[in-house]
């Protein structure tokens, strides 16, 4: 099937994506929090994120199960914690995603990023206002609409300071989040 014009996918719905295919994501989810990896508190939180993602190539991987494409996603997310007291967060954190070609509207997705975090939560786990995350995930992308997608995401979440300050036991947990995917 060749390419369509204004069409989101290099060669057919599921193909994989254009190479110049953009989008907005737009999610919200909560951090269910584990006390574990030298974390002392089980830090619960409620997250909401905005993403630009710009796909960085042609698919790759043709006639392969592993045929897809990478994706570049800049993530700003905040939330809260609400505990004895109310604590909050904000995040931007790059991030580099794969997305599979599977030949449908369901492409799962494998993802992970690394930035910077600023928050009010502090001792035991945190030592002060700025902070690092990591997040590895993954999750599943369903193409209700031509341009539009709804997002499952499933992630690990830390944040700690890399040791610049003390206390560095960090926080972590795993995020669920759900959202929705503009392309353009």
């Amino acid at each position: 099937m060749s390419k369509q014009a204004g069409s989101i996918w290099e060669k057919g719905v599921g193909q994989g994506f254009r190479s110049d295919v953009q989008s907005l994501t737009v999610s919200a989810g909560a951090n269910y929090g584990i006390a574990m990896f030298g974390s002392e508190e089980a830090h619960h939180l409620a997250l909401l994120s905005v993403a630009y993602d710009h796909m960085l190539g042609h698919v790759v991987g043709e006639g392969h199960w592993c045929r897809g494409n990478a994706e570049l996603r800049l993530e700003l997310f905040g939330g809260a914690e609400s505990s004895l007291s109310t604590e909050s967060l904000v995040g931007l954190t790059p991030h580099l995603r794969y997305n599979f070609a599977t030949g449908t509207r369901w492409i799962p997705f494998i993802d992970a990023g690394a930035g910077v975090t600023a928050t009010t939560i502090g001792p035991p786990d945190l030592s002060g206002t700025f902070e690092f995350n990591l997040q590895p995930g993954i999750g599943l992308l369903w193409l209700v609409k031509d341009k539009m997608a709804l997002s499952f995401e499933a992630r690990y979440l830390h944040i700690s300071c890399a040791g610049i300050h003390k206390p560095n036991l960090g926080l972590n947990g795993l995020t669920g989040l759900l959202g929705v995917k503009f392309f353009f």
